[in-house]
Order: structure tokens, then sequence, then C-alpha cells
């Protein structure tokens, strides 16, 4: 199953709002809007259920030993995986896009084997791939269940999309979530699906930079905007419904609380709007701790998802819950960590269960 960064309903909202203006742009948000719809298909969605029943591995038991990168040019086709253009420890090519790319898949590796001792995406050493310039004016990349896809982006409203090192992370850490909880994406599990990608992803620009919690952006996609945006990222962790607020693109409707949780049939029940809301109790939580995220709340939300025993069909509550008591597991019951992340859930209206 293919998981992208781009909402559908952003890019619905692009479509139609930008078809008299910016009629090219238009084209290429419905071109993209297409491209999504085989995984609405019966056949489909009958594999992603399959896929999510199935037993997932946990924790990492190889020590890291380095990337094996490799990237691909599709030549702005629409066929995969393209010409192979890059390997590991080549040199430059001189295309930003694939510079960009290997240095964000030796980034997203780096940041899980430093911080979780985790052997690439799979705990066991898999090869990270990436094809760039995929489509003509393509507005999207996602995870496809083996490799990453880029766009170039319109450039008009968006940037080619590897210039983002929180996309690439989002994108490979579905990659992360496939080979641990694997949970369902639809509804709630889908929504933390979609924010456990969310926080991997911030966590990678995060580590990089060596950036404390309390001097973090917290937005997800802050280089993806040309400057005719009103708007600074497509997803704000800190504060849900304020990435953006622009005449083509919509206000972003992310909710903030449990009291304004959308109820949808819309992007599979939900799963971008609602990731809002376990983005905004992993920042506070983060805050909260402080220091370095990866190290408090990170941690905690890492050793949530490789225990092994959420279900595919994890909650709110029962994730919520199950990130109070690995915290307890790993800090105390009486420690700071563990309150910031019980405090967390409730501010955002997240009841935890004892």
């Amino acid at each position: 199953m293919r998981h992208y960064i781009l909402p559908p309903y952003l890019l619905q909202h692009l479509a139609t709002a930008a078809d008299t203006r910016l009629p090219a742009v238009a084209e290429a948000a419905r071109a993209a809007l297409r491209d999504d719809e085989p995984v609405h298909s019966g056949r489909a969605a009958r594999q992603e259920a399959e896929d999510s029943g199935r037993a997932a591995p946990g924790m990492a038991t190889r020590t890291p030993r380095g990337p094996q990168r490799t990237i691909f040019d599709a030549g702005q086709a629409e066929e995969l995986p393209g010409r192979r253009v890059r390997g590991e420890g080549e040199p430059e090519n001189g295309d930003a896009a694939v510079t960009e790319a290997y240095d964000g898949l030796g980034a997203t590796y780096a940041m899980f084997a430093d911080a979780f001792g985790r052997a690439s995406i799979d705990g066991a050493e898999l090869p990270l791939d990436a094809t760039v310039h995929y489509g003509h004016r393509y507005e999207n990349a996602f995870w496809d269940g083996s490799r990453m896809v880029f766009g170039d982006g319109d450039g008009e409203i968006f940037h080619g999309f590897t210039k983002s090192i929180t996309v690439l992370g989002h994108e490979l850490s579905h990659g992360v979530i496939q080979h641990t909880t694997n949970l369902t994406y639809s509804g709630e599990s889908g929504a933390l699906n979609e924010s456990i990608a969310d926080v991997f992803g911030v966590l990678v620009e995060q580590h990089l930079h060596r950036q404390e919690a309390s001097s973090a952006s917290w937005l997800v996609g802050a280089e993806l905007f040309t400057d005719s945006v009103e708007g600074v990222a497509l997803r704000s962790m800190k504060a849900p419904g304020t990435a953006y607020d622009d005449d083509l693109l919509g206000r972003d409707p992310q909710p903030a609380h449990m009291t304004s949780f959308v109820v949808t049939t819309e992007d599979y029940g939900g799963v971008h709007i609602n990731s809002g809301i376990p983005n905004r109790a992993f920042c506070l939580a983060a805050e909260e701790i402080g220091g370095f995220a990866w190290q408090g709340a990170g941690r905690i939300w890492y050793d949530t998802i490789v225990r092994g025993d959420l279900a595919p069909t994890t909650d709110f509550v029962t994730f919520a819950s199950a990130t109070v008591t690995a915290a307890h597991a790993r800090f105390g019951a009486a420690s700071r960590e563990r309150a910031a992340v019980a405090s967390a859930w409730k501010t955002v209206g997240v009841q935890v269960t004892p």
C-alpha cells in the first residue's frame, strides 16, 4: 500500500480552487489524486486488511552497520524503480534531488541507529531505495512498501519533495511501522500510523541538527511550500490546525483536541486529519520532559511500537495507555517522563486507562 505525504483533502481543495487561476497546478493536483485511486479499490482494501492482520517483528536485535542506499531516477515517468543513478558511497552526480534523497535516507538511518539501535527500518539492515523525478510536476511523495518515491512538485505551489527531511523521515517511518505494529490504515489506528510517522520524521530533523525539544519547530514539510503560499508547513505538531490558511490550499483542518475529532469516511476515515491529536500529545510530552526528544518521549514512543503487544486496530486510548506503560517501564512509576506522557494525553482529551 502507498502512504502519501499530501492528504487527499488538500489536493482536492487545490484542484478546485486553482482550476481557473492556475490550471496546470489544478491538473497536477488531479493527477496526484488519480494516482491515489487504486489503493481505494476493493482488492487493495482486502490486501491492506490481510497485511494488517499479520504478525510483525518487534525489537531489533542486529547491531547497525550503516545504510545501503540506492537512488533511482524515474525521468518524469511513472514507472518504478527508474534508472539507477547513485549507490552507497558513490559521489554526487550534480542532481540536487538525488543528493537530497541520498542524504535524507542516511539521516533517517542514523537517527534510528543512534537513538534506538535499530538496523535500518526493518531492524535487519534492509537496503534503502528511493526514486526521484517521479511523474511530470508530480505533487506528492510516498512509501510504497519497499521504497521512497518523490515527485518534483509543480513549482508554483510545491517545491520538489526531496527538499524536506521531515517528509523523507516520515515516509521511511511508515516502513518502520510496517515492520513493528503494522497499524491498520483506517480510523484511529490509521491516524496513529500517520502520527507515529510524523513523530519519527521530526525526530530525524532534530537528530540531524542536534535540536532540543524546546528549540525545534515541530513542523512537517516546512520546505515544501513556495513563497506564494500562505503557510509554514503541511502540519504543525505543536499547534495542529495552524500550518496554513491559503486561498488555494484552504485552511489546515487538523484538530488539536478530541472534542474536535473529525468523523469522516474520506481519507481512510480521516487518518491525516485526526493525526493532529496524538501529534500534539507527543509534542507536549517531549517539551515537558525536555532535552533531546529522541531520548525522552521518542524513546517511549519507540518502545511502545516494538513491544509487540499492540493490536493492528489500536485506538487512541489504548495507544495512550501503552505509552504510559512504556514510560513506566523505562523511566519508573514516579518519573517525570511518565507524568509528562500521562499529562499530555489528558491535555488533548484522551483519557488514559489505569
